[in-house]
């Protein structure tokens, strides 16, 4: 429970101060025989600054209550 508690608060911290992450998709558009194309999508996905708090009082809880 101990280990929940500080993984909840390492990512809520995480996300209030980056405010999301990005990552690259690559998908495969066409294959005409030899010819492959491929497309590189870069994604950003933002976490709302109240999931963040509340990851933060959640694992902090969990750590007072865990004691």
């Amino acid at each position: 429970m101990r280990m929940l508690a500080i993984v909840l608060l390492v990512a809520g911290a995480l996300a209030l101060a980056y405010g999301g992450f990005s990552y690259t998709q690559q998908t495969h558009e066409a294959k005409l025989g030899p010819i492959e194309i491929n497309v590189t999508e870069h994604k950003h996905v933002t976490v709302p600054v109240w999931a963040g708090l509340a990851m933060v009082v959640v694992g902090g809880g969990l750590l007072v209550i865990k004691k």
